[in-house]
């Protein structure tokens, strides 16, 4: 072999096997797109274990020729594309996270005040206003479903009705879902700011009433029963809930709900992070409908927390013991961001006025209530 003949086949070996001169613009720009979200995981503490892996997923994923989101030549999901395809695509990770929410959850806000279901529900507000507004821009209804969706702030909720309805919108749902969870603190704060004055910020709510050991147990049996038989298409989703909620509060197997709640939670966190980040591939994520996507999910939001305020005001006209409308807020379904911002917004109004656990009580409210938005979507088009 020739100098000439090395010369050329180094050239061709640089050029086809090598990432470098295979390297777009596109994926340079997502490149940039994945250090902004590690730098506000690490730099800024922005819900680092839901961007950590999400923002290192798109950091991966957009490497030219890297083998992670393809298939082999013998038809083998490669390295995080079996993650995705048996864990999300099967709907696996969303259910055992909400198993791990489940046996993270105390309900006794919710129980000691039962009428912040309604919060809940109005704060679900977003979810129908963005469904209607996207039908304008060539969504069919089954994708406007699952774009709606993403305004409850609950990923596994959003990953679970778009791979019934829109499976070829799961990557840009989930990210957008996952996203403004993460994004609460930044999102939320102006939001509230603009819907009540001081003087409601400053409100102080009475003591949440003790909730018994057997109230809590009972709980999630009766709500188990109710929801399945309203809704039964987010059986799996509120079963999973529930049942790790049961768990936790019978008291007998501790061991079983200390799992759920750390070594599985966390374990389940990094396979649907590094899946959910790997979607966003410059050449799919960076076209009108995914863009379109994440615009519309970031208004959704936005409706969804100024709807659970407008009906704390409104419970407030016709209720004689006001409630705070800084709780409204905490009604989308990201447990427990929105709570926290709600208290934290409170203790600049008030440095002793704690909201946390009446907060606590729409959250809650808000995961029961984006799971039976889904299950009407899924009901109505599936």
């Amino acid at each position: 072999m020739s100098w000439q003949q090395v010369l050329d086949l180094i050239i061709s070996i640089f050029t086809t096997q090598t990432g470098l001169p295979n390297l777009a613009l596109n994926q340079l720009f997502m490149l940039g797109v994945a250090l902004l979200f590690l730098y506000l995981a690490v730099a800024k503490k922005f819900e680092p274990l839901l961007l950590v892996p999400i923002g290192f997923g798109i950091f991966l994923v957009n490497f030219p020729l890297a083998p992670l989101m393809g298939y082999t030549e013998h038809g083998t999901p490669e390295l995080i594309r079996a993650f995705y395809k048996y864990g999300v695509e099967w709907e696996i990770i969303p259910c055992v996270i909400f198993l791990g929410l489940g046996a993270m959850t105390d309900f006794g806000p919710l129980i000691a005040n039962p009428k912040t279901l309604i919060i809940g529900a109005g704060a679900q507000l977003g979810v129908f206003v963005t469904y209607i507004g996207v039908l304008f821009f060539g969504f069919t209804l089954k994708e406007a479903a699952s774009v709606g969706i993403i305004g409850g702030a609950d990923g596994p909720t959003t990953i679970y009705l778009t791979t019934k309805l829109a499976p070829h919108l799961l990557g840009a749902n989930a990210l957008a879902a996952y996203s403004y969870m993460a994004m609460v603190p930044l999102i939320q704060p102006p939001i509230m700011r603009m819907m009540t004055t001081p003087a409601q910020r400053r409100i102080r709510m009475r003591q949440l009433r003790p909730v018994s050991v057997r109230e809590k147990i009972l709980f999630p049996l009766i709500a188990t029963a109710l929801i399945i038989f309203l809704v039964p298409a987010v059986a799996p989703l509120m079963g999973m809930f529930m049942f790790g909620n049961f768990m936790r509060e019978c008291g007998v197997v501790k061991r079983l709900s200390d799992t759920s709640q750390n070594a599985l939670m966390n374990i389940v966190t990094i396979f649907l992070g590094l899946s959910v980040g790997a979607t966003m591939a410059a050449d799919k994520f960076l076209t009108p409908k995914p863009m379109l996507i994440f615009a519309f999910g970031l208004f959704d939001f936005a409706i969804c927390t100024i709807g659970g305020i407008l009906t704390v005001h409104i419970m407030n006209y016709f209720s004689k013991e006001k409630m705070n409308p800084l709780i409204g807020s905490a009604g989308v379904s990201a447990v427990p961001m929105s709570a926290r911002v709600s208290h934290a917004e409170g203790l600049k109004a008030d440095p002793d006025n704690w909201l946390l656990m009446h907060a606590m009580g729409p959250n809650l409210a808000g995961v029961i209530g984006s799971a039976a938005a889904a299950g009407m979507f899924i009901a109505m088009f599936q």
